[in-house]
């Protein structure tokens, strides 16, 4: 008989209702035993249309609740830390929505927490986008496609600035932390390729410095609108990306990897590619069994039961994404490059 699982839910946002709820319910012998989100009526409104019985008033309780074995965490990156910490000492599986933290010591302190639990599953909710593709791009590089790995580039189009629009949490510091637009999420993505920077230079621009909150209150905007970042790459090449709310009709994004014998792009999850001599990007198909996709709520599972490992994504691929997030903000503050691993005592942005 499969180990029966059961989880305690904090913050049930629109992935966690989408994802992680209905396909942790949708596995042999794993139970959603309660839910707190951030209030009470909210709490009650999720464990109705999931058919969960118990709501919390308070973070805390789904994890002091002896019928829970394994935290889900499915809020704003400020509670990321503290409840991940707190249900690993309880002796608690733990799956924290991305970002991984709000900063790269935030992201250290959960690391170690789940160092001394190794018994204990520990997993980042991985970015998603080029799961399909990873494996293939991995093999298409180390077989040589684009030769030496030369420079890669990630851009993407936005709407035009709306200066109108109310504060999101992804632009609000208070509870995203240092966290800018996609930038975490795109480089994981480029460490699953590439491997880790080594230096970091960054400038960021903040175009809307107010706007108001879900209560109207006017409230200043401390994230940038625009983030450029150039870094040095482990493997030699360098990487340029660009995080922006400031470019309509922009031609050209997605990601591009440029080698000396041919390019590589990834954009709306296709892969194309062409090599020296050839004049037109031509679609690259992926193999059957180089396919990846989401199934993160099964690889939770299937951890926690020793039947597999954690791939996507583990705790110190998050703190490797968070100590490059954090370079960023440093670099764009201080007027300086960083160099990576970051010196977390070498000062803050």
């Amino acid at each position: 008989m499969s180990e029966q699982i059961k989880v305690g839910v904090i913050g049930a946002g629109a992935n966690t209702r989408l994802h992680h709820i209905p396909k942790l319910q949708a596995q042999d012998a794993v139970e959603i035993v309660g839910v707190c989100n951030r209030s009470r009526a909210s709490s009650d409104a999720v464990a109705k249309e999931f058919g969960i019985s118990k709501t919390y008033a308070h973070w805390r309780e789904v994890i002091a609740d002896p019928d829970t074995n394994a935290i889900v965490i499915g809020t704003w990156p400020y509670l990321h830390a503290p409840a991940t910490i707190a249900a690993l000492e309880a002796g608690k599986h733990v799956m924290t929505e991305a970002r991984m933290a709000c900063d790269a010591a935030e992201a250290h302190a959960m690391r170690d927490a789940a160092q001394r639990r190794p018994d204990l599953v520990a997993q980042v909710v991985p970015a998603p986008f080029s799961l399909g593709v990873d494996r293939t791009v991995q093999r298409l590089l180390s077989e040589g496609y684009i030769g030496e790995l030369l420079f890669i580039e990630h851009t993407a189009p936005s709407p035009f600035l709306d200066r109108a629009a109310p504060l999101h949490w992804r632009r609000d510091r208070d509870v995203s932390g240092l966290n800018i637009a996609m930038l975490g999420i795109v480089y994981e993505m480029i460490l699953r390729w590439v491997g880790e920077a080594v230096l970091v230079t960054a400038m960021t621009k903040t175009f809307v410095n107010q706007s108001r909150d879900a209560d109207g209150i006017v409230r200043a905007v401390s994230v940038p609108d625009h983030v450029d970042v150039l870094a040095d790459m482990a493997c030699g090449a360098q990487l340029h990306i660009q995080q922006s709310a400031t470019t309509p009709f922009k031609e050209g994004g997605g990601t591009w990897l440029y080698g000396a014998e041919g390019v590589l792009r990834f954009h709306d999850g296709a892969l194309t590619g062409a090599r020296k001599g050839e004049d037109l990007l031509k679609p690259l198909p992926v193999p059957e069994e180089e396919k990846g996709g989401w199934r993160v709520e099964e690889e939770f599972v299937g951890a926690i039961r020793k039947t597999e490992i954690i791939q996507h994504t583990t705790f110190e691929a998050g703190v490797k994404y968070m100590e490059f997030v954090e370079a960023v903000s440093r670099s764009a503050a201080q007027g300086r490059a960083v160099p990576l691993p970051l010196a977390l005592d070498a000062g803050r942005a």
